[in-house]
């Protein structure tokens, strides 16, 4: 079975240039006053990170995040289903659970959530 941190991996590699892109131009100052982000998500097996940096840099790492923005917890397989789908669900996936921290945490992911599967 594929891992949660493999695909967050290859999602924050195809994501990373179009973030990049977006912190530049006339919503860039828009897209920049929500960043650095750190997201954690949970499955019953793992745990992984996502942080964004100031400059649109995303790294993946396993582990707890000290201090996310926001906390996505789902079973394993419906996350790694999510992943793998990377567009608009059709109503919100089975036992999804999202808590955000922060206010750029939960706008961010509103923002996104549709093109991570979510």
């Amino acid at each position: 079975m594929t891992s949660v941190e493999e695909l967050l991996r290859d999602t924050a590699r195809d994501f990373e240039p179009e973030l990049k892109r977006r912190l530049t131009g006339l919503l860039g100052g828009i897209f920049r006053s929500y960043l650095p982000q750190a997201w954690e998500f949970r499955t019953e097996r793992e745990t992984v990170g996502l942080h964004v940096d100031k400059d649109g840099h995303v790294s993946v790492a396993a582990g707890a995040v000290a201090h996310p923005d926001l906390t996505v917890e789902m079973a394993e397989a419906g996350l790694v289903a999510a992943l793998k789908r990377r567009g608009p669900a059709r109503g919100p996936p089975e036992g999804l659970k999202v808590t955000p921290h922060t206010a750029k945490g939960k706008a961010a992911f509103d923002y996104l959530r549709s093109r991570i599967g979510l």
